[in-house]
């Protein structure tokens, strides 16, 4: 199939349009976008910038794809937005590029869910497999792992992560770290137990899921220094990737990990 661009859209000389692109009415394109083989862009869209998508990427209408960043810093500075394969981008959502300020870049993997009115700032870095319900905000400097859940309405605060596999619950406004494997719910963001649900759906078996809550315990729902709780957790336990990705986010929190919250029962 060959590039399809519908003669109201205006897509710059300069850009780069890999093989069964389509371009979709009153669509802007820039001069240093790329975009992958059988990519849809879809009508009323502006992708700007040093913008590139990977190949089979889909982008619905109103979305905002490598304008500036919304940092008062920023001046113009050659930076970029890199968005992985397969990624759908619903309508207005807002992408954005890094700054000076981080790495220069903006991040996003691949077979990610970008849902209406959702957001990502400058120099975020965000996995993949991960789903964005609507009107998810990111803050600058961000970093989401991969299979991730946003619920409707989140907020994050800059420089924080989110761990792999961990999920917040609509409305919830994350000011520190959320660990792997978690849930975490509330304003602000407090932690609500394992993500057990999420965790067997992806295939985990019945005994890591066990030791994820296990450790999760030792970690964010005792007393002590984080150091301290990190080296009781046994060798046999932490020579295991899956607690190995929770030893290491909590020794590398610079933001400190969200509190538990009260109801502890389900944990």
């Amino acid at each position: 199939m060959s590039t399809a661009i519908h003669p109201t859209a205006i897509v710059d000389p300069a850009a780069t349009l890999g093989h069964g692109v389509t371009v979709g009415a009153y669509t802007i394109i820039g001069p240093h976008v790329v975009i992958g083989d059988n990519s849809r862009i879809g009508p009323h869209v502006v992708i700007e910038g040093r913008t590139t998508l990977g190949e089979h990427c889909e982008v619905f209408q109103f979305a905002s794809v490598g304008s500036n960043p919304q940092d008062l810093k920023y001046h113009g500075e050659p930076s970029t937005l890199v968005i992985g394969a397969r990624t759908k981008i619903r309508e207005f959502v807002t992408l954005q590029p890094g700054t000076e300020h981080g790495n220069m870049t903006t991040t996003i993997g691949e077979n990610n869910l970008f849902m209406a009115n959702s957001h990502v700032g400058h120099d975020c870095v965000v996995g993949n497999n991960n789903v964005f319900a609507n009107s998810v905000a990111l803050a600058g400097h961000v970093t989401i792992g991969n299979h991730v859940i946003l619920g409707g309405l989140v907020g994050v605060h800059q420089f924080v992560r989110v761990g792999d596999y961990a999920m917040l619950g609509g409305g919830s406004m994350a000011g520190q770290d959320i660990p792997p494997f978690s849930i975490g719910q509330g304003d602000r963001c407090v932690l609500r137990g394992v993500n057990i649900i999420g965790l067997k759906r992806a295939g985990f078996t019945d005994v890591q899921v066990r030791e994820i809550r296990r450790v999760y315990r030792s970690l964010f729902l005792t007393l002590g220094k984080m150091t301290d709780k990190i080296a009781q957790i046994s060798p046999e336990l932490a020579d295991q990737s899956h607690i190995k990705a929770m030893l290491d986010f909590a020794a590398t929190s610079q933001r400190g990990v969200a509190s538990p919250g009260r109801n502890l029962g389900e944990l």
